[in-house]
């Protein structure tokens, strides 16, 4: 009988070391890492986390790790939780457009708690735990062939959970057979559920949180002799049988492990919102760009794409079209075609309370549409698709235009992402905390212990 997948993980994730990673994995997880800092900087403002913090107060427990800008300190699976629920908490974190799934904002969050937990780990000991992390989230998530919408599971804290397990437990340096108890002891906490995009749940910005947690405290048990399933992933009651139907394909798991790095193909958010509304977003912004029409000269706009799109960005109909709180700005197609379409941009504030509730732009949301495009789905299929756009004029023009990938962030796209991010900070963060984490961040393989660039990400003491 073939060994468990998570044999065959946990071997790899143990005994990886910085000289067998390429460059391109090294640069593409350095890249990862400079856009979860950012986005988890934009997120320590967001609605919910002084709650959390206010909890993680009131349970108190050793200071192991920080709550990055806030500065507190506290037990390592709680600064976790707290750090990845921030990165989240905007959706302006990366996105893997075929796998389906955020992975930074569970894996690096783990990482660094981790890497405080254990003190004295250098950058490129946490480099080579979050590069294993995301490599093994983005496979578990390619490997699966049922969508996130028809199972019912958001596959960012599903998968996430392991792909963080594996990534604290190699920085907490856990041998082969830990970590198999430790990918075990995180299949018993791992969830997510899709409920909470259609009930606009705040909990949907928190689940990449409880992934991250599960993950500290499933190393930190299996650390301590605690055994958990062997079988984790393909036993009878293994993962994919009981949460996605053993619809998957196996050899995705596990192909060319340790010489192609799958996180090497992560993209990265222009927009802080749900991903399969960005080729939405950037077909708006082309066509107000080449066609420059006032709100008032459109009289109808359709957009036609995959099912997965139409079902994540369009359904229910009159919620799309009338959306009343961020997050469901965050999940509304016709809200953010319209915000693009008046305002040349789409950006943090439009997902602010003031943001959703602007009248022109409700007004406009209300006469877009969207279509399922046959063809598109048949290309497509429950992934990130092209996008066709098709606008009525009051003055009886039918304009089209198709946009057929995401737009691509370059250098200076993730340095004004950063700013942004840097501005919506709850706590006020140093002057230089851009050029310093960027710097840290580009040169982490020399950096000899991370705290130092933990000390970067906490904000100026309050006065």
């Amino acid at each position: 009988m073939q060994k468990d997948a998570a044999f065959k993980l946990a071997e790899y994730a143990a005994n990886l070391q910085f000289k067998n990673l390429t460059d391109s994995a090294i640069a593409a997880t350095k890249t990862d890492v400079l856009d979860t800092l950012s986005t988890t900087i934009a997120g320590s403002s967001a609605p919910g986390i002084g709650e959390l913090l206010q909890l993680a107060d009131e349970w108190g427990g050793r200071e192991q790790a920080s709550v990055l800008v806030h500065g507190r300190r506290m037990p390592a699976h709680q600064a976790a939780w707290i750090n990845a629920s921030m990165a989240h908490a905007n959706d302006y974190d990366d996105n893997h457009d075929v796998a389906m799934l955020h992975a930074g904002v569970t894996v690096i969050p783990a990482a660094i708690a981790a890497a405080e937990l254990a003190g004295g780990i250098s950058g490129q000991e946490l480099l080579v735990g979050i590069t294993a992390g995301l490599d093994v989230v983005c496979r578990l998530g390619l490997a699966s062939t049922i969508g996130i919408v028809e199972s019912g599971y958001i596959f960012t804290q599903l998968l996430g959970t392991f792909g963080a397990t594996i990534a604290a437990g190699r920085v907490m340096g856990l041998s082969e057979s830990e970590m198999v108890d430790a990918l075990g002891i995180a299949y018993s906490q791992t969830s997510g559920n899709y409920q909470v995009i259609r009930d606009s749940a705040l909990t949907k910005r928190m689940q990449p949180g409880f992934a991250a947690q599960a993950a500290l405290i499933s190393a930190q048990m299996a650390k301590k002799g605690i055994r958990g399933t062997q079988n984790t992933f393909q036993g009878i009651d293994g993962f994919y049988r009981v949460y996605l139907r053993d619809r998957y394909n196996p050899d995705a798991i596990t192909a060319e492990l340790g010489t192609r790095f799958e996180h090497e193909n992560l993209s990265f958010k222009p927009y802080p919102c749900m991903r399969p509304m960005h080729v939405p977003i950037d077909t708006a912004l082309e066509a107000r760009e080449k066609w420059h029409l006032a709100p008032e000269q459109i009289r109808r706009v359709e957009l036609r794409f995959n099912e997965h799109t139409y079902s994540a960005g369009c359904t229910p109909v009159e919620a799309k079209k009338n959306p009343r709180t961020p997050i469901d700005a965050q999940f509304s197609i016709p809200y953010v075609v319209a915000a693009a379409l008046i305002h040349g941009k789409v950006g943090l504030t439009d997902f602010t309370q003031a943001g959703v509730e602007r009248r022109e732009v409700l007004e406009l949301a209300t006469k877009v549409d969207g279509a399922i495009d046959e063809e598109l789905e048949k290309g497509w299929r429950a992934r990130v698709c092209p996008v066709i756009i098709r606008i009525e004029t009051t003055d009886g023009q039918l304009l089209e235009h198709r946009v057929d990938n995401p737009r691509v962030m370059n250098k200076a796209d993730f340095a004004l992402k950063l700013a942004d991010c840097i501005a919506f900070s709850g706590p006020r963060m140093p002057s230089d905390t851009a050029a310093k984490v960027t710097s840290l961040v580009e040169g982490l393989e020399s950096v000899s212990d991370v705290s130092e660039l933990i000390s970067a990400m906490i904000a100026e003491p309050s006065r």
